[in-house]
């Protein structure tokens, strides 16, 4: 084999493979950090047909962080909600999607076309000069010494082995991840393995009897499932039957005959049609020294959550900043570990609930599945959305709340408390506690690089810290919390604890 060749202009802080939405999201976020980052993806362009459809307010929440949601925004439709429905169209479920702005600043639920998302994530990686991607470059093989992992590659347009040096590589690849087999991690089989046929349309004239809300179909016959998308876009999700031929049923004339209950071939234009067998499995190991893993490469779900794009973007909003604080020296290789620790449960749990509603709509919606799993005290049947929950992980100061998403109040001024504290640690405390600690317990918080909000700041936070029951919560760059303060004394051993870890940006107060 001919010796792969690099300069030392090939050293990179992470190497990032596959250049998907959960890949350029972490780009970004390296990028944002001034983490020297290089990302090398097989593909020229981004994939031009729709895959993934949904994402929700944390995910809006983490393109605001890395300032593309003002230009995703545009490329969205709000999303009401989920109806599940028997073979004649009675209702037997609602799971719906509050309409107004939610208390993480965004909208519950969006729809999106996958092509205009990953044209503008990639377009947002050409703002850091610390950013490189590499297109057309077939990443095969991974050395970790222990010091550095050597990244080998081709460079498919010219055939010329190259390779690169990294302290870490992330493998956003996909299913079928090279990374995780370097790793050598086996995936946990959570049961669920079914064929589906994808049908992605575009309306030639409006449809309005098609609805706006996502319809499961939970019919004894054929499950199927009806997702508009923005603009003229929309999806359709059909069981495929054990005895179907999976190359049978995306030719046209099948797909217009199972289509046909909704759409006739002259109201729309076929954009896509394709079998996917949808899995649900969870890679037992994300790291192994300086391989790391995250989205599809970590775990799989079924679509019928729509969480399986947005649990990729929390394990890399999870990932980046811990990323940042152990190569630019501020924490130890170890608060790596906590990566897994604190992402694996919720990815599981979020599997976990899609499988049920698989099976909930391959039962028909049966009165015994209703009653045992999704049924209100008061009788009426309806989804609540699941809320993220991190693992056991990073703790500093109290334990109070450790693991749970902060809301996105405003500030007096206006502006929503992510782009006042910036992409980094914020106290957000109450005046009394804050005004009343010593002055060197302030200013090792100052030191720190910690942002400062108060309740004068910002009044929102009056009801966010008297839900959590301390007069301070410590939240961490990816807006969970890290930590509480009851008092002065702990506010004083948590500033000397974040010390090491600390991020540079300005203070909010």
């Amino acid at each position: 084999m001919p010796e792969a060749t690099g300069t030392a202009e090939d050293q990179f802080d992470v190497v990032i493979v596959g250049l998907g939405p959960v890949g350029a999201t972490l780009a970004n976020l390296l990028g944002l950090q001034g983490v020297s980052t290089l990302v090398l993806e097989r593909e020229t362009e981004a994939y031009h047909l729709p895959r993934a459809v949904h994402f929700d307010d944390e995910v809006m929440r983490v393109f605001q962080t890395i300032g593309l949601a003002d230009e995703i925004t545009p490329c969205t439709r709000i999303n009401p909600g989920m109806r599940f429905v028997d073979a004649n169209g009675a209702l037997l479920m609602d799971w719906p999607r509050a309409p107004d702005v939610g208390e993480l600043g965004w909208h519950a639920s969006y729809r999106f076309h996958q092509p205009d998302l990953e044209r503008i994530l990639r377009e947002g990686l050409k703002r850091f000069a610390c950013v490189r991607v590499q297109t057309r470059c077939d990443a095969f093989a991974f050395e970790d010494d222990g010091e550095a992992v050597t990244v080998r590659y081709e460079d498919l347009d010219t055939g010329r082995l190259r390779q690169a040096g990294a302290r870490y590589v992330v493998g956003c690849d996909g299913a079928r991840s090279l990374v995780r087999r370097f790793i050598g991690s086996s995936m946990d089989d959570l049961g669920f393995h079914e064929r589906w046929l994808v049908v992605d349309a575009v309306l030639r004239r409006p449809k309005p009897e098609l609805g706006d809300h996502t319809i499961q179909y939970c019919d004894p016959a054929r499950p199927a499932t009806y997702v508009r998308g923005p603009g003229d876009r929309r999806r359709w999700e059909i069981t495929v039957l054990a005895e179907e031929d999976s190359r049978a049923m995306v030719h046209p004339q099948k797909v217009w005959a199972l289509l046909a209950p909704w759409l006739a071939p002259d109201e729309a234009e076929l954009e896509r049609a394709a079998v996917y067998t949808f899995h649900s499995a969870v890679a037992r190991l994300w790291r192994s020294g300086r391989l790391l893993l995250a989205g599809d490469a970590a775990h799989q779900t079924p679509p019928f959550m729509g969480q399986g794009m947005c649990s990729g973007i929390r394990d890399v909003a999870n990932l980046a900043w811990k990323l940042e604080a152990v190569v630019k020296g501020r924490a130890g290789d170890g608060l790596l570990d906590t990566y897994q620790s604190e992402r694996a449960p919720d990815a599981h749990a979020y599997i976990e609930t899609a499988v049920r509603l698989g099976g909930l709509i391959n039962t028909c919606g049966t009165e015994a599945a209703l009653n045992a799993a999704f049924r209100d005290a008061d009788g009426v049947v309806r989804l609540r959305s699941r809320v993220p929950q991190l693992g056991p992980g990073l703790v500093i100061g109290r334990a109070d709340r450790v693991g749970s998403r902060v809301a996105q109040p405003r500030l007096g001024d206006g502006r929503p408390l992510d782009d006042a504290v910036g992409y980094g640690f914020a106290l957000l405390c109450r005046d009394q506690l804050w005004h009343g600690a010593a002055e060197a317990a302030r200013l090792r918080f100052e030191q720190a690089g910690i942002a400062i909000v108060t309740v004068a700041d910002c009044p929102g936070l009056a009801p966010l810290l008297d839900e959590a029951g301390v007069p301070a919560l410590l939240v961490r760059p990816d807006r969970y919390v890290a930590g509480a303060a009851a008092d002065e004394a702990d506010l004083a051993a948590m500033a000397d604890r974040l010390t090491p870890q600390r991020p540079q940006h300005a203070s909010a107060a």
